[in-house]
């Protein structure tokens, strides 16, 4: 997620969560929503229910027999890589889909007989149930219903570019291959379930290419939304809110009752991801360069389920996930996860990671944030091995900005600010001694942060530059940079430094868009060292105390000329972790996740004309965000380039296309690291393994050419999860199949998945994987590294594969020592032609039995 400006990864004190905590009580009660209205015994609550009938999509897979259905025989499924969804999918579904939503109404009023419920959504077309506002007592009525097969109650979610283009080197690779920036993505479009969009921005121009016949979304118009807001870009918008204003807390001035973005993060995913090509980024009067999405040719249809003030609930989420699907998007970009990991017997038995397997089943390519969690290992919020999650990741743009001081020490810091005459040092003065004769601290314990004009003696300040406090306050937006600077400059202050809060010793903070020279500095240790300078030059009268002379002088040097000289990429400290949090059972999930990084720090992209998820970027058409949630629509722009080369690519196709191209080197050539803290991070870092970088760094010039693809189908997923242990009745309740008839049951070390986790070696396994040749005819040698306390070897080590044919490979792993510490390796298949496909290896506990004989 991007909130606000702030990236935020708090440090581990207890001293330092209580005062966050009491803060966040005190000053915004209404950002401390959580589901305890939830758990009542007679209160009413929304419950997701599904039935045990299949949905409306499915009913192209089944054939009729006599007066009944049964499913196809496993012959009559189509190929993986085949084209995934017939011309008459929607046609059918819609007519079956009128049925379903009858059916509910029906059986509600069956189940019920004349006692109050309200029924919210009908899902018909990816899964088959609707939710309701009912009582605990009603949700066990329905649950004991033979056509009911799952009641869930509901659960909340949150949302987890002008140089990426060139550093992703789309202009000459990707783009170039594409035919060029202006048919790049043409005809594929990307679904964002998000907080909606502002159509009047020019990233969302009208184009003259024509939507896709296969799409068929439409364009919800409201007064927020009037008619003519949606056009051949932006050709599809919706809202949903049912769920959020079942519980009184939907304000549909604040939050709009429409598909416009009131909060920002929408906009700025989507332009991302498919936003035009060639729009200056303008903040405060400044070029920044153009911005681009990864796409730029490619449509958008927006399905708006977020919002600021209290985030998301997984009905609406479903719902959005749903008429996404019905409406035939291409691709579904998430930069969403939901606030704690599902309970049950496994993370992926959940309404939103069920709905989104179906959309794979028809064919949709899922993109997911991958949380701001990290850097803790399995701290990931997107687990599910249909989806493919996105880690963030820095780029080489950095915006340098420092002040100096008068003793000859320069401090670095943040802010796109001018500078001060830099011929000239200026008087440094502190707020808390700028105050009038009606101030005192004691007054105003906040006043060093500069909020009020008013409290402070404009002789004392002007002229000089003003140190205020950057505290706590700032981040929950109790206090502003930008109130602070019209503070300063009601004063007729010259600049203003911003010395971070000791207690605020665990954060990030981009670049912050500012009208006059100003810095902020982000470290304590370097705030100390200021304030240290300033104290040591402060002459006091002996008799009174008080400060007859300012000694400390400083000037600020400027910060808007971007310098492309940073080492990059890194995997952002506050990116999650894996492995999946399902690996600490072992044979349950052995799945990699991330499955790469992508740009997701410090991104410009649109900004809503009306957002307010980050003050600092209030009425500016761009904004300047970080997280996995700028991530994530990266990796869906570059899948419509994928999707627009290879229609016929299967979900599972796309994503390893992907993740066997990704790059293991940053721009000097050296392994990519990762940043292991949020305190000093650039001072703790080290080489990235794949759970913090999955596969490694997005490259979309190598995808667009990946030579062998690793290909999974939606059956392979439904035997992954029979194979659960006591997964059946889930698996029958979320999908409405039985584990019986699938022939055999698989681990999920056995999906033939781009990578190999292994959470438990016992002694020794022998791993199969399939590769399937999409280029010419070619022969490819086998390279591996072992994993420490493994020893690895590969079956066959030479293969010779040509156009449209297959190769089996063997993997056997044997423990050489016993160890729970996880360690990595690599296999690589490298073809004479040129294609490089690289395999993640990971092996977390070894166990080695050693026996010796006397």
């Amino acid at each position: 997620m991007g909130k606000k400006n702030i990236s935020i990864c708090w440090p581990h004190s207890v001293v330092f969560f209580c005062l966050v905590f009491l803060l966040l009580l005190l000053l915004t009660p209404s950002l401390c929503q959580d589901d305890s209205d939830d758990d009542g015994d007679s209160t009413t609550a929304v419950y997701i229910v599904t039935l045990r009938q299949a949905p409306s999509h499915f009913q192209d897979e089944l054939i009729r027999v006599g007066n009944g259905f049964r499913h196809a025989p496993p012959g009559t499924r189509r190929t993986r890589l085949q084209k995934p969804r017939p011309a008459n999918v929607t046609k059918t579904g819609r007519g079956h889909g009128s049925y379903i939503i009858r059916f509910h109404d029906l059986l509600l009023k069956r189940v019920f007989k004349g006692e109050k419920y309200l029924k919210l959504y009908s899902y018909h077309y990816l899964i088959n149930g609707f939710s309701v506002l009912v009582t605990p007592q009603q949700a066990e009525k329905l649950s004991r219903r033979r056509e009911v097969s799952n009641v869930v109650l509901d659960y909340s979610v949150r949302t987890a570019t002008t140089h990426t283009p060139q550093f992703l080197d789309l202009p000459k690779g990707a783009w170039f291959q594409a035919g060029g920036f202006e048919n790049a993505g043409e005809g594929i479009t990307i679904g964002f379930v998000d907080t909606g969009i502002d159509p009047t921005h020019p990233s969302f121009a009208d184009d003259e290419s024509q939507p896709p016949a296969h799409f068929s979304g439409i364009c919800e118009v409201t007064r927020d939304f009037p008619s003519g807001s949606c056009n051949r870009k932006l050709i599809g918008a919706r809202h949903f809110a049912a769920s959020a204003i079942t519980r009184g807390i939907f304000n549909s001035t604040q939050d709009y009752a429409s598909p416009f973005d009131g909060d920002g993060h929408g906009t700025h995913t989507a332009s991302i991801a498919a936003g035009k090509h060639g729009i200056p980024v303008v903040v405060t009067g400044h070029n920044f360069g153009n911005a681009s999405g990864m796409a730029p040719r490619s449509h958008i249809a927006v399905y708006k389920a977020l919002y600021k003030r209290f985030g998301g609930y997984a009905a609406d989420v479903v719902a959005a996930i749903d008429q996404a699907a019905q409406d035939r998007v291409d691709i579904i970009c998430l930069s969403i996860t939901p606030n704690r990991r599902p309970p049950g017997i496994a993370t992926f038995f959940n309404p939103i990671d069920m709905a989104l397997l179906s959309a794979v089943k028809a064919g949709i390519f899922v993109v997911q944030a991958a949380g701001n969690t990290g850097p803790a290992p399995m701290s990931m919020s997107s687990f599910s091995p249909w989806i493919f999650t996105v880690g963030a990741a820095s780029h080489d743009r950095i915006y340098s900005k420092s002040i100096f001081l008068g003793n000859n020490v320069t401090i670095p810091g943040v802010g796109l600010a001018p500078g001060t005459d830099e011929n000239t040092m200026y008087k440094l003065i502190h707020a808390q001694h700028a105050l009038n004769d009606d101030t005192t601290l004691d007054d105003d314990m906040y006043v060093v942060e500069c909020q009020d004009a008013s409290k402070f003696n404009q002789d004392l300040v002007q002229d000089s530059i003003l140190i205020c406090s950057y505290t706590v306050r700032f981040v929950i937006g109790s206090s502003s940079i930008q109130q602070a600077l019209e503070t300063a400059k009601n004063l007729n202050a010259v600049g203003v430094v911003f010395s971070t809060d000791p207690f605020l010793t665990g954060f990030q903070l981009n670049p912050i868009p500012m009208k006059m020279p100003s810095i902020i500095i982000p470290s304590a240790n370097d705030s100390k060292i200021l304030l240290q300078y300033y104290k040591s030059l402060l002459e006091k009268d002996a008799a009174s105390n008080k400060i007859v002379k300012f000694g400390g002088f400083a000037s600020i040097c400027g910060g808007l000329e971007a310098n492309y000289s940073n080492v990059a990429p890194k995997v952002m400290f506050y990116s999650a972790r894996g492995p999946d949090p399902e690996d600490s059972l072992p044979h349950e999930a052995d799945i990699l996740k991330p499955n790469l990084i992508a740009p997701g720090n410090s991104i410009w992209a649109a900004w809503s004309s009306l957002g307010t998820d980050s003050d600092e970027f209030l009425g500016e058409n761009f904004a300047m965000m970080s997280g996995t949630s700028m991530a994530a629509p990266h990796v869906a722009g570059l899948a419509a380039l994928i999707k627009q080369k290879f229609p016929n690519f299967s979900p599972a196709a796309i994503g390893s296309a992907l993740s066997t191209t990704a790059s293991l080197n940053d721009n000097i050539g050296k392994p990519i690291m990762a940043l292991r803290s949020h305190i000093s991070p650039e001072l703790n870092q080290s080489p990235a393994t794949p759970f913090d970088m999955g596969s490694g760094f997005v490259n979309a010039t190598a995808a667009l050419d990946p030579g062998l693809l690793f290909d999974s189908s939606y059956d392979d997923y439904m035997s992954f999860l029979c194979g659960i242990n006591g997964s059946a009745p889930a698996v029958l309740n979320y999908t409405g199949q039985n584990c019986w008839i699938y022939n055999s049951t698989i681990y999920g070390l056995d999906l033939n998945l781009p990578s190999i986790t292994i959470a438990q070696l016992n002694q020794s396994r022998v791993v199969q994987r399939t590769v399937h040749n999409i280029a010419g005819n070619e022969t490819y040698s086998v390279g591996w590294s072992s994993p420490y306390g493994v020893s690895v070897k590969v079956s066959p080590t030479h293969f010779f594969l040509a156009n449209g044919e297959t190769q089996v490979l063997y993997v056997i792993f044997n423990a050489t020592s016993n160890s729970s510490v996880a360690s990595f390796g690599r296999i690589g298949l490298f073809g004479n032609q040129g294609h490089v496909v690289n395999i993640p290896v990971s092996v977390i506990t070894k166990i080695s039995y050693n026996f010796t004989t006397n």
